[in-house]
């Protein structure tokens, strides 16, 4: 079987299967490769490693660190790698537009040519595909990507959000969210229709599972009211009708914002949130205007409708929107995380020319690093990245499949 009749019949044979057989299906396209095995990674929930899927029967492999790892370098970078020792191994990563979900390990008994790295990405490729299209109908993808048990309200959460990454030839939006396993109020969601893209970030008061509620109804509330087709004013009053007739006294800060894609006119609406950054050629520009409205679910205290805010991008101009919880990490001393040290951290990982997913899962580890993996609140920050067709290349994105090859010595 030659590498392109190998993808067809993955991808022909997958939708037969349940997704606890997808590891034997990939393995057993090795000899397609002249490899001796092929193995999916999965990235954890924490992004701090990659974990194999099991394979029926067999020996299983061991998880890699993201960090100091050849597999870890594929991940990051979104380009394969290959590693030379006594075997040899290429790393392949999983991505999915710019949505990273793992890497594949291709092992072989010698350096692989030219002809197996090509067929190796197009294979990927199709690896990427099946996980995403099997994935919902089974628990093993799930269940590998907890490094502990996940509190119910962190569960309610995961189960409500879109991929943390998302790009087309104009926009890209990467967004984390810590801690994975017991978030309580904080929540995203992202649309792109018709050329606008509809970016929202929430966070809930209170915490655990009447947060995660809270947030469940104001996500749900803003979905309802964008695909009703109403404005970004009217989405607003909506959502605060909505959190306000469940739970008088009850309210949620929230950003909701909308991106003109064919001209970066930014609209937003800031309800008793962080106001967010614009960053322009890897430094920080401005705060946007904020809050312009109370937390959704008080508007009734105030006459005022929502007064929306403006603003004129320029191609390759980035907009953090973060929750509390990110500038309010306290360090043994007392000293807050604070605006200045987010914006510090952003500008120099930008100007390291990193992907934008990337950048924010090193962000989230700094900001854990910061207060010793115990964080006092849910820390979720969302980048949005304006760019045009021809800047498509040289916004920070490297392209999923490249025909470079870094190569690394290893013992093993």
């Amino acid at each position: 079987m030659d590498a392109d009749r190998a993808v067809r019949w993955l991808l022909e044979s997958a939708p037969a299967v349940g997704v606890d057989r997808l590891p034997g299906l990939v393995m057993a396209l090795a000899p397609a490769l002249d490899a001796s095995a092929v193995v999916v990674y999965v990235v954890d929930y924490t992004q701090t490693r990659l974990v194999p899927l099991p394979p029926a029967g067999g020996p299983r492999r061991k998880a890699v660190r993201v960090d100091g790892s050849v597999a870890g370098r594929a991940f990051a970078t979104e380009q394969l790698h290959e590693q030379s020792g006594r075997v040899c191994r290429l790393w392949v990563p999983l991505v999915h537009g710019c949505n990273r979900l793992g890497v594949l390990e291709i092992t072989t008994n010698a350096p692989a040519p030219g002809h197996i790295h090509e067929a190796s990405q197009a294979l990927a490729a199709a690896v990427t595909d099946v996980l995403i299209s099997r994935r919902p109908y089974g628990d093993i993808i799930e269940r590998v990507r907890r490094q502990e048990p996940m509190q119910l309200a962190a569960e309610i959460i995961w189960g409500l959000l879109p991929p943390l990454s998302f790009a087309t030839d104009q926009v890209m939006v990467a967004g984390v969210l810590e801690p994975c396993f017991d978030i309580g109020g904080d929540a995203f969601d992202y649309a792109l229709n018709a050329g606008v893209l509809s970016v929202a970030v929430f966070d809930a008061v209170g915490h655990g599972n009447s947060a995660s509620l809270l947030a469940t109804l104001a996500v749900g509330g803003y979905r309802n009211a964008r695909r009703c087709g109403l404005d970004l004013a009217d989405t607003a009053r909506s959502v605060d009708k909505n959190v306000r007739a469940h739970q008088h006294g009850a309210f949620v800060s929230a950003v909701l914002a909308e991106l003109d894609c064919a001209t970066g006119e930014l609209r937003l609406v800031v309800a008793g949130h962080p106001a967010p950054l614009l960053l322009r050629d890897g430094k920080m520009i401005k705060t946007l205007p904020g809050p312009t409205a109370l937390p959704l679910g008080l508007w009734h205290m105030s006459g005022n409708g929502p007064a929306v805010a403006q603003e004129s991008l320029q191609p390759g101009d980035e907009i953090l929107i973060y929750t509390d919880g990110v500038i309010e990490a306290r360090g043994d001393d007392g000293e807050l995380f604070g605006t200045d040290r987010l914006v510090d951290f952003v500008t120099r990982a930008l100007a390291d020319q990193l992907p934008l997913p990337e950048t924010m899962r090193r962000l989230v580890h700094a900001i854990l690093a910061y207060q010793h993996d115990q964080l006092q609140d849910d820390a979720t920050a969302l980048m949005v990245q304006w760019r045009t067709p021809a800047n498509s290349h040289s916004a920070g994105l490297p392209p999923t499949i490249d025909t470079g090859v870094a190569s690394t010595a290893s013992t093993g």
